[in-house]
C-alpha cells in the first residue's frame, strides 16, 4: 500500500517567491502524506494552493488537515484552498494547541477570513468542514488503520508534533520548536524513536540561532542530533529561513550530509517513498 509524503511548501515564516529560490521553493509550509488511497495534510501555508488544484483531478473526496499550529505562515493559504469551497469534499480540520485557550481552529481559521482582513468568509466554503481540537500529547486514529502520536512543542502560543504510522512504517513532522542547547526533547525523542522519516523544524543555522532565543525554531544541528539519537532511518531538513536562497540550502544539505548521509534538505514537489 502507498505511504508517500510530498511537500507541497517548506520555507517558513513568509512565502518567498523568486528566481534565487526557485530550486527548494518559496511556498509556505504544507506536507501530504498519501497513505493507501487517502489524503492526511500538514499545515495549510501557501503551498496548499497548488496541493489543492490537484487534489481537484482525482476522484478522492475526504482528507483530514493536521494543523502543528496556527501562525499565519501555517495558516495563510487556507482561504485559497479550492477544495474546501467544493461541496463535494469533505474534511476533518484538527489542531493540540489550542485547547486551553478561548479559540478553537474554528475560530481562528475563521477569524483571518473576516473583514477587513479578507473579502469572503468562511462560511462561503461548501465543503462539510469538520473541526475537531485535542490536547497535544494524545492519541488518536484516521480510519482504523492510521494512528497518530502528538506531543507538544516549545513555541510561542504552542504547537504541535505528530507521528503518522501506518502499515510498519511513520513519519513524523515536528515543527515549529525551539530547543535548549544540550537538552534534547525528551517528548521530541520519545515521538521520533525508530521513524522512518522526521520533518524537522531548521529554520536557524547555529551562529543565527543565538540571537533568536525566543523565537520558536530550532536548527538542522539539532534536529541531526536527536535523529540520530533516535534511531532514525532519514532526517528532512524543513522551514526554511526566507533568507536563506538556493545557495545557502546547498551548503547546507553538503554540511549535514558530510556528517550524516541520511540528511536532505527538502524542496518543494519532492516525493518521498516509505511503502
Amino acid at each position: 500500500m502507498a505511504f508517500d509524503i510530498r511537500f507541497w511548501g517548506v520555507r517558513g515564516t513568509i512565502a518567498c517567491p523568486s528566481t534565487s529560490h526557485a530550486k527548494y521553493g518559496g511556498n509556505t509550509s504544507c506536507i501530504q502524506v498519501i497513505v493507501g488511497d487517502r489524503t492526511i495534510i500538514f499545515d495549510a501555508g501557501t503551498g496548499i494552493r497548488d496541493l489543492g488544484n490537484e487534489l481537484q483531478k482525482h476522484d478522492a473526496r475526504e482528507a483530514h488537515l493536521l494543523m502543528s499550529h496556527t501562525h499565519w505562515d501555517h495558516i495563510n493559504g487556507f482561504p485559497f484552498f479550492v477544495p474546501a469551497y467544493d461541496p463535494s469534499w469533505s474534511f476533518k480540520i484538527m489542531a493540540g494547541h489550542l485547547v486551553d485557550g478561548n479559540s478553537g481552529i474554528q475560530d481562528v481559521l475563521n477569524a483571518q477570513m473576516l473583514g477587513p482582513m479578507f473579502p469572503v468568509p468562511l462560511e462561503t466554503m461548501q465543503a462539510k468542514l469538520h473541526f475537531a481540537d485535542f490536547k497535544a500529547g494524545e492519541q488518536f486514529k484516521i480510519h482504523s488503520d492510521v494512528n497518530v502520536r502528538t506531543a507538544p512543542l516549545r513555541h510561542p502560543n504552542g504547537a504541535t508534533g505528530y507521528r503518522i504510522e501506518y502499515d510498519g512504517k511513520s513519519v513524523c513532522y515536528i515543527t515549529d520548536t525551539e530547543h535548549v542547547p544540550g537538552e534534547p526533547d525528551q517528548n521530541i525523542l520519545e515521538l521520533i524513536e525508530g521513524s522512518d522519516l522526521v520533518i524537522y523544524d531548521s529554520t536557524y543555522t547555529e551562529e543565527e540561532f543565538k540571537t533568536k532565543g525566543g523565537w520558536g525554531h530550532s536548527t538542522w544541528n539539532e534536529g541531526l542530533a536527536l535523529c540520530q539519537a533516535a534511531n532514525v532511518k532519514k532526517f528532512a531538513i524543513f522551514h526554511h529561513e526566507p533568507d536563506h536562497d538556493d545557495h545557502f540550502m546547498d551548503a547546507i544539505e553538503a554540511e549535514a550530509q558530510a556528517i550524516w548521509e541520511h540528511s536532505f534538505v527538502t524542496r518543494e514537489g519532492m516525493v518521498i517513498s516509505l511503502d
